[in-house]
């Protein structure tokens, strides 16, 4: 267990925690976050988890402007300077998982040929398929998350879920337990962004 994967997971626990909250703060916990996992899964050799931290954190700003610049009709009925928790409509899923898996599988065979194209620079991906569609996943729960959308806390359960397998396979010690700890904060999250929603919060 090196000290990158403790700040990590220090850093992740509090993030989720702070937007499971709704908390406009979590934002600058997340830069932080992304920088360390970027070096952590560059030694683990986990490239598409690596990869997501640049997008990640793009997607952290965005998601920071927007909790905090919400359109009229957006605002929170307790704070008009906030933004108000939102859904996804059932004709919207479709074409959203639609596109997750097209580019989960194209990402796949991407990081299966990187290694042979340059092998001195990557090396195998241990789960190149669990691994992208993982960054898939994520992606979309990070976008749904920076429009406060209700549904990011599901996504968010199965990314968990699936981030214990990745980890425990890859020889990661403490991100397991990490997981395990986000599941049951996505689980109160899911409960609690349900009732801002019905407040019009």
């Amino acid at each position: 267990m090196s000290w990158v994967e403790i700040i990590s997971a220090v850093l992740g626990l509090s993030c989720v925690f702070l937007a499971g909250r709704n908390s406009k703060y979590n934002f600058w916990v997340g830069y932080a976050y992304n920088i360390f996992l970027f070096i952590l899964f560059w030694r683990q050799h986990l490239y598409s988890a690596m990869l997501l931290q640049p997008v990640s954190f793009a997607i952290n700003a965005f998601g920071h402007w927007r909790w905090t610049h919400p359109r009229e009709d957006e605002r929170s009925a307790s704070d008009a300077t906030r933004l108000k928790v939102g859904r996804i409509t059932k004709e919207q899923w479709p074409g959203i998982l639609l596109i997750v898996c097209v580019l989960g599988a194209s990402w796949a065979m991407c990081l299966d040929w990187l290694p042979v194209k340059w092998p001195n620079v990557f090396q195998a991906d241990p789960s190149p398929w669990l691994d992208s569609y993982l960054l898939m996943f994520t992606l979309l729960a990070q976008y749904l998350s920076a429009r406060k959308c209700w549904e990011c806390w599901v996504v968010w359960l199965v990314v968990n879920a699936a981030n214990i397998a990745l980890y425990v396979s890859s020889g990661l010690y403490l991100m397991p337990i990490v997981s395990a700890l986000y599941l049951a904060n996505g689980i109160w999250s899911l409960i609690s962004w349900k009732k801002l929603y019905n407040k019009n919060e």
